[in-house]
């Protein structure tokens, strides 16, 4: 596992940007797996003026996503397909037939799941996942449990995860309470896995899911597993870390 201190949140999104690209250009024709919310916003719109300046190609990229809401469609503005249109594949020449997500319209759990694993495995498995850290621990909505989930399943949303989503809907009421997410083995299967992490309010959970046990209550945790990881965080991140 290495770990990378950035300065703040501009200077992490940054060096993210910087491993992601390197991807890109050793491998053009990579899959990445990616991930929303608001800490790799900054990674993104770095890897888009990149494009625009001509450095980045995405034409042979594939790319899956770490989850979707369960029952809500593309092109509902909280859905996480239009995040990443809104914040990536619209921006650059990505083949967007080449751009999956579970299917959140599919209200047959294990059909919509079944279907997202074979995705997986078609398109040869993940060069290089992309992930963000939950205050809890979760990645993807991979949440505290007594196990680890192995592939795509279906997760009931814990109260914490759903308050912290309100704020992105007209009322809590419109939050979805479910939601199609990448199981720990697929995550755990990606070549290289990157960390992102930025904030005070992590710095907890990034040293007990980073020094401490490896427990299924703290999900990412079992990142401590994986041989090649790289945690790209900034200062108020780290500032608990015990190295």
């Amino acid at each position: 596992m290495k770990i990378y201190r950035a300065k703040d949140y501009k200077d992490m999104s940054r060096k993210a940007a910087n491993i992601i690209s390197a991807q890109i250009i050793m491998k053009p024709n990579c899959v990445l797996g990616l991930a929303t919310g608001s800490t790799p916003i900054g990674a993104y719109e770095q890897l888009v003026e990149w494009y625009k300046k001509g450095d980045l190609d995405f034409s042979e990229v594939t790319s899956v996503n770490l989850d979707e809401y369960k029952g809500l469609p593309r092109d509902n503005d909280q859905s996480y397909y239009y995040f990443m249109n809104e914040h990536l594949f619209s921006k650059v020449n990505i083949d967007k037939n080449r751009t999956y997500l579970p299917d959140g319209t599919e209200p047959d759990s294990k059909k919509a799941c079944d279907a997202y694993n074979e995705i997986i495995k078609s398109v040869g498995g993940v060069d290089l996942q992309l992930l963000g850290l939950g205050h809890n621990g979760h990645i993807g909505f991979n949440e505290p449990s007594d196990t680890f989930a192995k592939e795509t399943h279906c997760v009931q949303l814990t109260e914490t995860t759903i308050e912290a989503n309100k704020r992105f809907f007209a009322s809590i009421d419109d939050v979805p309470k479910e939601a199609y997410t990448m199981g720990i083995q697929t995550i755990m299967q990606a070549k290289k896995v990157l960390v992102v992490v930025s904030g005070a309010d992590k710095a907890e959970i990034v040293n007990k899911a980073f020094r401490g046990e490896v427990t299924p209550q703290v999900p990412a945790s079992i990142l401590q597993m994986h041989n090649d990881v790289i945690i790209v965080a900034d200062e108020a991140a780290l500032s608990k870390l015990d190295i």
